[in-house]
């Protein structure tokens, strides 16, 4: 994109809408008089005298403790230089979004108009009431190592500068990938660190807690080597790395140096110095917007390179998001009094780690590969990985507490405290980790037919380690583990993944000739040949599949992510039995504001009768029933309330309750009811309170016709922040479920867990 082109679609995207990228929004209710009342006059007047008697209390009844303040005066932006305080806002608002998005932390931007460093400490420690931590950006140096050092000494709660600690805290966890894999000792490698600011101060020296030789480090600025007794534009912090060296430029100093750190500006490393790095060279070129070297020139240097940049058009982003939201997090949710440097080792220790480990598909369709595997060009997680929240924060919190500056009470479940986390970031978790811990309970043997899909082969991977699944592969023709084993390797999944399946190939099975013989039985008067019912059996993994659940050989499968819904489901419902006087049906999960609903028939019913909707009402119940342990409460939706009109549709709806009420009056249903009153208890305690559904919150939603139910989850899901678990097959015998097509590796996973849910619920 052109300068002129990036500049025009910035300022668009800043003064769209609302101008800016924050807004505050309130977390309580301010509806009635009464919430007023509790909100302020007289109410809030009785939570400021508890903080006022216990401080600590203002965690508990106050935003505090998840509050951070980005401040900054503008005097070094982002490569802009001093473009002062109110340049600086834009710049702070967004630093406040990365907060949020990535850990859930709320911000305020404060954007200070003084460049003196003695009142600038002044004003800042006068905000301690009002936030749990303090994140100082974009100041310049020397000046932000004062500040620093005063407000932590003043303040109480954790005062943190990410330009510097934020950068040496993601740089640090590349350094522990790259030497690994570059088979260096650290001790015994020499760095070169080109700029001596904030940034690169802060790096070297927490490289040398890493284990890197205070001895071993040449720092380098605008006029050269920073050596003994040099006089010209030296500082206290500059001067911690004189070294007692005969270089003086920089080309000089990185003669057989192992490893580069450029904080400084483009283009000052040429190809010439590379070549004369110890191989493999590591450089770590950081620059912005661009690096002291292209990736593409270091690899024409010595293709041995291990490579970083801050840029995403590179491999190995060295993007200091993956560091500052979780130190955070980690630190305000054991009331730390600072981040100090056993948070800041956890933390990129966590993250060297997150690097070793599967990547999910998420972020590999974030970042439109295929894969992603520990090595030269992936030694640190991508800036979307979910997963860092869950490694990071947790290992900041651990060692909060061990180091002594943690003030939390009693004991900190680290477990439990990752599920929050998880839950913090996705409110679907919490619910999601129900039907799960169902799962898991009693893990049931699941066929699954696409074999090498790359979703398929994530899901499970995830759902054994999640201890949900017992996997059955079937192939068909010539099938062989090494199909499967060679997609392992493909996708980088775990070897031994390949070890936690049961293979079976049709060809070789001892009893696929009397599945042959029970289809040809089942479908002999519908024109199947037994020769036809043969080979449908060896060729056919879908039908063979199904044969298996029939025949309690396995307890449920999972078919369809790379077909139609309409083939998917023809097998299942050609070979396995229906429930006696029931009706196949395909529900859908609801997850809606941290609410389970179950909506039917979404996938397989077109035009139902009255009695087939009665039993899909029944089929839905007893399923939101054995999921949730809890009452269904079932609305039967028309675009009629109660009799208002006498269209055939409405007066199906209508039917199908009085069917219900007959036949099943175990249940709680009524209709015919128009959606929107269904779902809103007061409008139908005002209008209609004679209904079996006052005074009762909905969550079993009966469509009139596939059309309604089709169309209504699948624009809840794409624009009404609603997460979808399906299709999910009811009425049969046996646990039988089709995918939609393309499903995600996630969504598979869930219908895994119904699976197995679904199994145990009809007593496989």
């Amino acid at each position: 994109m052109s300068d002129g082109r990036l500049r025009e679609k910035a300022l668009e995207y800043h003064s769209m809408g609302r101008p800016g990228k924050i807004e505050v929004r309130p977390t309580k209710p301010l509806k009635t008089q009464n919430d007023l009342s509790l909100a302020y006059t007289p109410g809030v007047a009785e939570v400021s005298l508890e903080v006022a008697r216990n401080p600590k209390s203002a965690y508990k009844y106050t935003s505090k403790g998840n509050l951070v303040a980005v401040i900054s005066n503008g005097t070094a932006v982002l490569g802009l230089g001093n473009i002062g305080a109110l340049g600086s806002k834009p710049v702070m608002e967004g630093k406040g979004n990365l907060f949020k998005n990535f850990a859930d932390i709320d911000v305020f931007d404060i954007e200070i108009d003084e460049t003196d460093p003695d009142k600038l400490v002044e004003i800042i420690a006068s905000l301690e009431p009002t936030f749990g931590a303090i994140n100082l950006e974009d100041i310049k140096a020397p000046e932000c190592f004062y500040i620093e050092e005063k407000l932590r000494e003043r303040m109480k709660i954790p005062v943190f500068h990410d330009d510097q600690h934020g950068t040496a805290v993601i740089s640090g966890a590349a350094l522990l990938n790259a030497v690994e894999i570059a088979g260096k000792d650290l001790s015994k490698c020499k760095l070169v660190v080109s700029g001596a600011g904030a940034a690169g101060i802060a790096c070297a020296k927490f490289f040398i807690k890493l284990g890197i030789k205070r001895e071993n480090v040449i720092m380098v600025d605008s006029r050269g080597v920073i050596y003994k007794g040099r006089k010209e534009g030296m500082n206290p912090y500059k001067e911690y790395f004189a070294s007692d060296t005969s270089a003086r430029t920089l080309e000089e100093a990185l003669e057989g140096a192992d490893i580069f750190l450029g904080v400084s500006k483009a283009n000052i490393l040429t190809k010439e110095m590379v070549r004369k790095m110890a191989d493999p060279p590591i450089i770590f070129a950081m620059a912005n917007p661009d690096p002291e070297i292209t990736y593409d020139a270091a690899k024409e240097a010595n293709p041995n390179v291990i490579m970083g940049t801050g840029r995403s058009d590179y491999p190995n982003q060295i993007n200091n998001v993956l560091a500052f939201p979780f130190l955070f997090r980690g630190a305000l949710d054991t009331m730390a009094t600072q981040i100090n440097d056993e948070m800041m080792m956890a933390a990129a220790k966590a993250l060297a780690q997150l690097a070793k480990e599967d990547v999910p598909e998420s972020v590999l369709k974030a970042y439109g590969v295929e894969n992603l595997k520990f090595g030269p060009e992936y030694i640190l997680p991508k800036p979307f990985d979910p997963r860092a929240l869950i490694y990071v924060a947790p290992a900041v919190a651990k060692a909060a507490i061990e180091s002594g500056v943690a003030q939390i009470e009693g004991d900190f479940d680290i477990e439990e405290y990752k599920e929050k986390l998880i839950e913090r970031l996705d409110k679907t978790k919490a619910v999601t980790r129900y039907i799960y811990n169902k799962a898991k309970s009693d893990p049931k043997r699941v066929v699954f037919t696409e074999t090498t899909d790359a979703n398929i082969l994530r899901a499970v991977q995830d759902s054994v380690e999640e201890g949900i699944v017992k996997p059955i592969f079937i192939g068909a023709r010539s099938f062989t583990k090494d199909d499967v084993a060679k997609r392992i390797k493909e996708l980088g999944l775990r070897d031994s993944l390949l070890d936690e399946i049961e293979f079976i190939d049709p060809l070789y099975y001892e009893k696929t000739e009397q599945y042959a013989d029970m289809l040809y039985e089942q479908r002999k008067r519908k024109g199947l040949t037994r020769r036809e019912a043969s080979y449908i059996m060896q060729h056919r993994p879908n039908y063979f599949a199904a044969m298996m659940i029939k025949n309690g050989e396995a307890d449920s499968m999972i078919i369809g992510e790379t077909y139609n819904y309409p083939t998917g489901v023809r097998p299942i419902l050609s070979v396995l039995d229906k429930e006696e006087d029931s009706v196949v049906a395909g529900l859908y999960i609801m997850i809606i504001k941290n609410k389970i609903y179950v909506f039917a028939d979404t996938t397989i019913n077109i035009n139902p009768t009255s009695e087939e909707l009665a039993v899909i009402a029944k089929e839905s119940a007893c399923f939101y029933e054995d999921l949730t342990d809890q009452k269904a409460v079932v609305a039967m939706l028309s675009f009629s309330n109660f009799g208002s009109n006498q269209q055939e549709e409405a007066v199906k709806v209508r039917r199908a309750v009085e069917i219900i009420k007959q036949k099943y009056p175990e249940i709680t249903v009524d209709g015919e009811i128009q959606a929107n009153v269904a779902v809103d208890r007061e409008l139908i305690n005002k209008f209609y309170p004679f209904s079996d559904l006052a005074d009762k919150d909905v969550n079993v939603l009966v469509f009139p016709d596939l059309n309604s139910a089709n169309i209504a989850y699948k624009l809840l899901y794409k624009m009404g922040d609603a997460y979808p678990i399906g299709p999910i097959l009811v009425g049969l015998k046996q646990s039988a479920h089709v995918l939609e097509m393309g499903s995600t590796s996630s969504m598979i996973q869930d219908m895994i867990a119904i699976a197995s849910f679904d199994a145990q619920r009809k007593g496989c």
